[in-house]
């Protein structure tokens, strides 16, 4: 069963103390030195769990533990099965296909790792919503917990609810923490899941599997919602000195290119829509536009995305190649796989209670 704790804190060490207990060693690069690397990517987990039941409609949108515990067990029976070969019924085109899926090095996280700011109530205190994300996907070796690194990230769910007066950015804060108490270094501290690069303001971050170099910029790169510090001049720089030798490069954010992603509000209609002029809803032109000017020149092979819930995605836009599973809690992974000659990508869901899955969409190209 879920705990509950005291101390935000103690949340934070326990989270910590989770991995640490259950952590395996990295798998180190092959022995030939060429890349060869395998990841999972999930979205929109959205821990629902409060002291008491569940948050307003998580029962009935399927946001339950139990939908959590059938999407874990999946990805961990993962090194199971074989890339498709065919899918919906046609020849998937993986470079892959029919091989074993190797041992991924780690799950990265797309955002909305929460419902509702970690679990937020009136008063400040412990997110039981992240507290249960902690519990989930966190490494483990029982079937209850990931059994690869887990690497966070956050999305407009985790950051945009405001605390009561006095304490409007507590559960922001509480997120933010989580995040760098599992990725930054220090010289004391030494987290479960290290990033190779760290951004203290606006706690986007890198790491590097072999010759792959992989960026995590949250909600999106450039963010400044809710007080946020755009991380746009860290992108850079870290681009700068990683990635300026032509090696290739996946970035992750919660928001895409995709109609629901790039919304904006219709006056006439008075919603948010793809046919309005007005206000973007999530992020802008211009702040797209941003991001595009800063990955400019390297070798961007794609970007993993989240937000929109229910339909698995593999799109073009803006010259980027863009993969977006479904929701976590309905089920939804991408499988990755990057050589020195091209990227696999698989989108997949849950399939029964067992670890099955069923593949829904392919994608392979050489870089």
């Amino acid at each position: 069963m879920l705990g509950t704790v005291t101390t935000r804190r103690m949340l934070l060490k326990q989270a910590a103390a989770v991995v640490l207990a259950g952590a395996r060693p990295v798998l180190a690069a092959p022995a030939d030195g060429k890349t060869d690397v395998t990841f999972l990517f999930v979205s929109d987990v959205h821990a629902c769990r409060m002291a008491s039941g569940l948050s307003p409609n998580c029962q009935q949108e399927g946001k339950t533990d139990a939908s959590l515990l059938r999407h874990i067990r999946a990805l961990n029976a993962i090194e199971q099965d074989e890339w498709p070969g065919r899918v919906r019924d046609a020849a998937s085109g993986l470079r892959s296909a029919g091989t074993r899926v190797a041992r991924p090095r780690g799950l990265v996280i797309g955002g909305d790792m929460t419902d509702d700011g970690g679990g937020q109530v009136v008063q400040p205190s412990e997110g039981t919503q992240l507290l249960q994300f902690s519990h989930r996907y966190s490494e483990g070796v029982d079937e209850d917990h990931v059994h690869y690194p887990v690497y966070a990230g956050l999305g407009n769910h985790d950051l945009d609810q405001d605390g009561p007066p006095g304490h409007v950015d507590w559960y922001r804060r509480e997120l933010r923490d989580y995040v760098e108490i599992n990725h930054r270094q220090g010289v004391f501290f030494k987290p479960p899941v290290p990033a190779d690069s760290y951004d203290v303001d606006s706690d986007s971050y890198s790491w590097n599997w072999g010759r792959l170099h992989l960026v995590q910029l949250h909600r999106f790169a450039g963010d400044t919602r809710k007080g946020a510090a755009s991380g746009m001049d860290w992108l850079a720089n870290d681009l700068a000195r990683n990635a300026k030798d032509g090696r290739p490069v996946v970035l992750f954010q919660h928001y895409g290119w995709d109609s629901f992603s790039t919304e904006r509000w219709d006056p006439a209609k008075r919603t948010f829509d793809t046919e309005g002029a007005g206000a973007p809803h999530w992020w802008s032109p211009e702040e797209r536009q941003a991001l595009l000017d800063a990955i400019g020149g390297y070798n961007v092979i794609g970007l993993f995305h989240g937000h929109q819930h229910e339909t698995p995605m593999i799109y073009k836009a803006a010259g980027l190649d863009l993969f977006k599973p479904k929701a976590a809690y309905m089920g939804g992974f991408a499988l990755a796989r990057v050589t020195e000659d091209f990227i696999d990508v698989a989108l997949g869901e849950a399939a029964g209670d067992g670890g099955g899955v069923a593949f829904t969409d392919a994608f392979s190209k050489a870089i």
